[in-house]
């Protein structure tokens, strides 16, 4: 998991300029863009304001598939939205290995 977060072929160089300088937030500061709700998917962590699980970004990309490739099979995601929810995995699994 720690390659995923390394710069890749998965995120475009303006993408990993956004996650390294912490700019994936043009969101909302503090709204998590991960949510998991038990009335949505019987509370699979999914992106804000979809349907649309976490892990399938995660496995596109695992899979050697493009942000891009992933953003056009799911159009309801956008780009800001899928960084965020990186940057948001990253923060969690970085705080929890301190």
């Amino acid at each position: 998991m720690a390659g995923l977060f390394a710069f890749s072929p998965w995120l475009s160089l303006l993408d990993w300029e956004r996650l390294r300088h912490g700019m994936a937030h043009a969101i909302t500061p503090k709204q998590h863009v991960i949510i998991k709700d038990p009335n949505i998917l019987g509370g699979e962590p999914v992106f804000r304001g979809t349907r649309v699980p976490f892990k399938i970004l995660i496995d596109y990309l695992e899979g050697g598939d493009t942000l891009d490739q992933f953003l056009e099979q799911y159009p309801t995601v956008s780009r800001e939205l899928a960084i965020a929810a990186i940057e948001e995995a990253k923060v969690s699994l970085v705080s929890q290995l301190r």
